[in-house]
């Protein structure tokens, strides 16, 4: 009895495995490797992708030429500077990437170079628009101030990195639109009241802005490498006061992740000077011929030229001094630092009677 069922157990089990549905050979594993495949090289493309897009956006706009006579061929005072304001905002907007600043998905949100190029400009571009508010377009004090412009000026003023309500970009076209409405008054003959006055105290306000501005760059661009320097800020005045006392000596220097981003804030702020002091060199010709200053003019806008090199380097080096390696840091405060020196030497000759 129990060989029998021994028997009728082993027949159901082989008769049972008859009518169980067989897996098909390695359907399965070569379905989830095609998958991974997928999924890898989707990642891949997509990093390429992006690889590809944040070096092509990191790339530094040419310059552009900088004209002395609008569209009809006439020479317009005032037409030169306030064509390239415009083409500057423009190129800061329309490069390729667009504005970087305010943009909160990759790769733009990865990139900090020009973004800090791009903080460059825009100072320059607000330096620039509060100068024409305030003193080119003005004959005096008491003068009325031209609508436009001061629509134009706390635009460009306006935060660099809103995304949204409004988006900094919204903000700066509308800044653009302003000049570009005081540019076609200014060039018709009809408008009397749209001026613009090329005279050597004008000029001298705006070159007392940007040597500041040049001075404050050329410190932290020399403090890459750290330095101790000694406190002036008090020389020359007997009586005066500091708000709290501090060291004589004091230690300086720019911190290691800062270090690119002063110098591409550099190169953007050379960027645009270059282009607004070629225009200077047409709307104030005759003054600065009456003053015998093209010649200083001109050499601050060859020191700007050199400081905007191509860069070799895919990487912005910080060498010791006379170290083994390069400090492009030190590099560009030379250049800038001989750029100042020459603004300087300019306003005082405009300063001349």
């Amino acid at each position: 009895m129990a060989e029998w069922i021994e028997r009728l157990r082993d027949s159901t089990g082989r008769i049972g495995d008859k009518f169980k549905p067989q897996p098909r050979a390695g359907r399965g594993v070569a379905g989830t490797s095609t998958r991974k495949r997928l999924i890898i090289g989707g990642i891949a493309l997509f990093l390429l992708v992006q690889v590809v897009l944040a070096w092509i956006w990191s790339r530094e706009p040419d310059l552009f030429w900088v004209t002395g006579k609008d569209d009809a061929g006439r020479t317009v005072t005032g037409y030169s500077t306030t064509e390239t304001l415009i083409r500057v905002s423009q190129t800061l907007l329309d490069k390729p990437g667009g504005f970087l600043s305010n943009d909160i998905t990759p790769p733009s949100v990865f990139l900090d170079n020009m973004p800090n190029w791009e903080m460059g400009v825009i100072i320059q571009v607000r330096d620039l628009a509060k100068a024409l508010r305030n003193d080119y377009s003005r004959s005096q004090s008491q003068s009325t101030e031209d609508p436009d412009l001061a629509q134009a000026e706390p635009a460009f003023n306006f935060n660099h990195d809103s995304w949204m309500l409004p988006a900094s970009e919204r903000k700066y076209r509308e800044g653009i639109s302003h000049l570009q409405a005081y540019l076609a008054r200014l060039e018709d003959e009809n408008q009397s009241e749209t001026q613009f006055y090329a005279r050597a105290d004008n000029l001298r306000e705006w070159l007392i802005v940007v040597e500041k501005r040049l001075g404050n760059l050329s410190q932290q661009l020399s403090a890459s490498v750290g330095q101790v320097r000694v406190d002036t800020d008090l020389a020359g005045d007997r009586a005066a006061e500091m708000a709290t006392p501090r060291s004589e000596d004091r230690v300086v220097k720019t911190p290691w992740l800062e270090i690119d981003d002063v110098f591409y804030q550099a190169r953007g702020t050379a960027w645009a000077l270059l282009h607004f002091l070629r225009a200077a060199q047409f709307d104030f010709e005759q003054v600065l011929q009456d003053k015998n200053a093209v010649v200083s003019l001109r050499q601050i806008i060859r020191e700007l030229e050199e400081s905007l090199s191509p860069m070799r380097s895919p990487l912005v080096m910080n060498g010791k001094g006379f170290g083994l390696f390069p400090n492009h840091s030190l590099v560009m405060a030379s250049y800038l630092s001989r750029a100042n020196s020459a603004v300087i030497n300019l306003r005082e000759l405009l300063d001349q009677g």
